[in-house]
């Protein structure tokens, strides 16, 4: 596979290290290279991208932090099998997102379904006023965004929302999954929002989480949180943005 070169690499990095990692895992995720496979040479790799050896293997430093790759003596610098990435890690979610699309929906509509209605039952038992608060400032914004014409806004309302609901019950392992999935949530967000009348649909769905941490119902709050998530894959199923290989058992 040729190099894509640097003006279709995400500009957003900051450092040429960064950069250069941001390449090699998106080849890897796309299956460029396979599990088990060694990188090119380390002179000719560095040729192609562009960059000196030094920054080439502070790249691939980065990416075995990530579990995505493991040096060793004499076998040199080899790619891991995908249950040995760190799939938390942002940069992973995003090449993920690029690379196998499809696959980054279905493991995130599995996550919430394992997550989110334990999350509200939670946080109907613990949430204080300042996590009341910030549900429903949340909920105000994805109303103000879903009346506009544009929609404006909404995606990163919704992900507030989820985020406020794990940080609501008051379990940090909780709030700290919550703002290393926020990549995965705003992709499933992305395509679940694009089919007419989805946003606005959505809405009772969340006040309806809202209404039940108020009342401290905690059961009311874990259906209401698993009728959003099972209304958000039936959304995606028929989304004009959603990826080949997807269907409706995702959410």
């Amino acid at each position: 596979m040729a190099s894509r070169g640097w003006a279709e690499i995400d500009t957003n990095f900051p450092t040429m290290q960064q950069r250069v990692a941001d390449e090699l895992g998106r080849r890897i995720v796309a299956g460029v290279w396979q599990p088990g496979d060694p990188l090119p040479v380390e002179d000719a790799l560095a040729s192609e991208i562009g960059v000196s050896r030094g920054v080439l293997r502070e790249a691939v430093k980065s990416l075995v932090a990530k579990g995505v790759l493991r040096v060793r003596p004499r076998t040199g610098t080899r790619v891991l099998p995908p249950d040995h990435w760190n799939h938390l890690d942002p940069d992973v979610l995003r090449w993920k997102q690029a690379g196998d699309a499809a696959a980054l929906l279905r493991d995130t509509g599995e996550l919430r379904r394992i997550v989110e209605p334990e999350a509200a039952r939670l946080a109907a038992e613990r949430a204080g006023p300042d996590d009341v608060r910030a549900l429903n400032d949340a909920l105000a914004a994805m109303e103000a965004a879903a009346a506009s014409p544009e929609r404006g806004g909404y995606v990163e309302a919704d992900i507030a929302f989820h985020r406020a609901l794990l940080d609501a019950g008051g379990n940090r392992l909780l709030g700290s999954l919550g703002r290393a999935v926020e990549i995965a949530l705003q992709h499933s967000f992305d395509i679940s929002t694009q089919t007419p009348g989805a946003a606005e649909a959505s809405l009772p769905g969340h006040r309806a989480v809202v209404r039940a941490v108020e009342a401290r119902d905690p059961d009311a709050a874990a259906a209401a949180a698993l009728r959003i998530i099972e209304a958000a894959q039936q959304e995606i199923s028929r989304s004009p943005g959603r990826p080949d290989g997807t269907d409706g058992h995702t959410s």
